[in-house]
């Protein structure tokens, strides 16, 4: 008797296999609530179909990595290896949005530490291995 739930199952991790091409983590910390929206870059060669989808869905408009997954009918962690494909290919952002961005009403033009804050955890997604130097003062 087999222990796996046959053919169908198989088949489902092959194909998940094959769409990250055997990748089981993305370089970008995504978030399931982590919203997306479309760039100005494109999509390199070779991308899978998937890709597409996934930029027409969030031309609609934005999407968390939560429904772009269940909208593909995929396991989370591949859909996340395909968004990091995207975000290397500035395909998609992760725009920043109030309570991130500075409004119109405050008096002060310096950026909010907020947005400070945001910042810093894109540039250490981007580049994890660069030296941290202590803050000044």
């Amino acid at each position: 008797m087999s222990t796996h739930g046959g053919a169908a199952e198989d088949s489902a991790f092959v194909r998940t296999y094959t769409l990250t091409r055997g990748r089981t983590r993305s370089r970008h910390l995504l978030g399931l609530e982590t919203v997306l929206d479309v760039g100005p870059g494109r999509p390199g060669p070779g991308q899978a179909e998937e890709c597409e989808t996934i930029l027409a869905l969030c031309r609609e408009h934005r999407r968390s990595v939560t429904e772009l997954a269940g909208r593909l009918g995929r396991p989370v962690t591949a859909v996340k290896v395909l968004l990091s494909d995207l975000l290397d290919a500035d395909a998609l952002v992760v725009p920043v949005t109030a309570p991130y961005g500075v409004s119109d009403t405050e008096a002060d033009s310096r950026p909010s530490s907020q947005l400070l804050a945001a910042l810093s955890a894109g540039l250490k997604r981007k580049w994890p291995d660069a030296i941290a130097y202590p803050q000044a003062g």
